[in-house]
């Protein structure tokens, strides 16, 4: 995985997510700008063997690839998934073969998006809640593996959240 360091990011914002404690941090360096608290995640946890399908957040650090003002669950800040450190553990796990490998390398070192339909899945990101149930959202990690807040949240961490900002997942 990705080797993200805070001290190298001196002042630079950062996204750390909890999966844990459920909870979503705005860094500055090493200093909280601000949390987040009861954020929703993947179903059935969240793992660094990440399949489509299995419900699960993925863990390590990606970049905020692109963003979609208007989405279904309301905002929709899309990940660099998989990339590049997720795809070679994929390969060195045998979960995906080496033509998948491939194709997601070729795709990233052309500036292009990931295949999203790999076996390691894809349209992950930070989202709000949509017309989604506030009361499930407290209750349960409930999404396909992105990390969800509610609309209120999303739109105050929006300001933050700009192509190639770094989320790290652990």
């Amino acid at each position: 995985m990705l080797a993200f360091n805070p001290v190298n990011a001196h002042n630079d914002i950062w996204i750390n997510v909890d999966t844990q404690n459920l909870t979503l941090s705005v860094m500055k360096g090493k200093a909280v700008e601000v949390i987040f608290d009861n954020i929703a995640i993947g179903r059935f946890g969240a793992s660094n063997a990440r399949m489509m399908g299995d419900n699960r957040t993925p863990l390590g650090s990606f970049r905020i690839g692109r963003i979609k003002e208007s989405s279904r669950y309301h905002r929709f800040f899309v990940f660099d998934y998989p990339n590049r450190e997720t795809a070679d553990l994929a390969l060195a796990e045998n979960r995906i073969t080496k033509e998948t490998w491939q194709s997601i390398i070729n795709a990233i070192e052309t500036g292009r998006t990931p295949p999203q339909d790999t076996p390691l899945g894809g349209h992950l990101g930070i989202h709000g809640l949509g017309q989604g149930d506030h009361k499930v959202h407290k209750q349960f990690n409930w999404t396909n593996g992105c990390i969800a807040l509610t609309n209120a949240q999303i739109d105050k961490l929006s300001k933050w959240l700009k192509p190639g900002i770094v989320i790290q997942v652990r």
